[in-house]
């Protein structure tokens, strides 16, 4: 097995400088890094990150915790996360809680003996808290993606869900929509709870009054749609909505098929608004009009932030991010 005492041999510099070339610490010329990086490739040196960790009290690994990794959005976070954490020579340990908060325990606990250098994490929701704090109480670093928790104070990278959802309400107002549903995510998840306040607060400012009866709470998973479409269904006629705002892309996607099966069509019959493109290739026959998010910025900047706590160099303060929506207008809204 090559040592680092072979590649300084070869490199005629001390095991000392490689150590610090291999662990990208000290300074050290670029022309004697460059010498022992290329001896290191020549002699196919593997580094024994176990000892490496014992030296450093760094394992070098990061773990992304989210919610759905069958979701586009948190596809990209993923791809953000795992682009920004090679560049700063880090690997990405994924996990997917699939919004269940009792598998998002049992990961915080695997976490705990893994020895992993920090967690960015997309909590299930409120309590989340109680996983949170348990990260805190053992010293690992983390950093929130796309939804906050209530009483925790970290570093943060969040979506402007209110911005993103009053600029689709308001786009449905003004093609005539008044008696516009909303089907939303769970009320214990922020991202929810913010995208509901707008909605409302929204229709407040339009004169157009609230009926609870067009406010439904369902999973942010796929395929949990039906019962609250056969519900608006059964309304008078002159009670039905003209128009639904969905929480997420899959509840748009369900809510779509579930009115073709009834052979209801978008927006021949009912016009769609959503947050986030369900299609991996969104310049792929666009369709439905949404709020956008960077979510490949999501994952990118988290994880700038969780290395910068690891190795201290960001400010005491924690900080906050707060990414802007794109408006999407397409053809799953029509002017009544």
């Amino acid at each position: 097995m090559v040592t680092i005492y072979d590649i300084a041999k070869k490199a005629n510099v001390s095991s000392m400088t490689v150590s610090r070339v291999i662990n990208n610490s000290g300074n050290i010329s670029e022309k004697t890094k460059k010498k022992v990086e290329q001896v290191i490739k020549e002699l196919n040196y593997i580094p024994n990150n176990a000892a490496r960790t014992l030296t450093l009290k760094h394992s070098k690994i990061l773990s992304l915790l989210i919610t759905d990794i069958t979701n586009p959005f948190f596809t990209k976070v993923a791809r953000g996360a795992e682009d920004k954490a090679k560049q700063m020579g880090y690997r990405l340990l994924l996990s997917n809680s699939d919004e269940n908060f009792v598998k998002e325990s049992e990961y915080i606990e695997m976490l705990l003996s893994s020895g992993v250098d920090g967690v960015l994490i997309a909590p299930t929701g409120d309590d989340s808290k109680k996983n949170l704090k348990t990260l805190i109480k053992h010293k690992i670093p983390f950093v929130l993606i796309d939804r906050h928790v209530k009483e925790i104070e970290c570093d943060i990278v969040l979506g402007d869900n209110y911005e993103g959802t009053r600029r689709l309400v308001s786009h449905l107002i003004e093609f005539g929509h008044s008696k516009i549903a909303l089907i939303n995510g769970p009320t214990n998840i922020s991202t929810s709870q913010s995208r509901e306040q707008s909605f409302k607060e929204t229709l407040k400012i339009h004169g157009i009054p609230i009926n609870e009866k067009l406010l439904f709470n369902i999973s942010f998973k796929q395929n949990d749609a039906k019962d609250v479409i056969d519900n608006i269904l059964a309304l008078p006629k002159s009670e039905r909505p003209t128009a639904i705002f969905a929480g997420n892309n899959f509840i748009a996607i369900d809510i779509i098929k579930i009115l073709n099966e009834k052979n209801l069509q978008v927006p021949e019959d009912i016009s769609l608004v959503c947050f986030d493109d369900p299609d991996p290739i969104p310049d792929y026959r666009p369709f439905l009009t949404l709020a956008a998010q960077p979510a490949y910025e999501f994952g990118y900047l988290g994880t700038q932030l969780l290395i910068e706590r690891i190795e201290k160099k960001g400010p005491k303060e924690t900080r906050k991010i707060v990414l802007p929506s794109e408006i999407f207008i397409r053809k799953s809204t029509k002017e009544l």
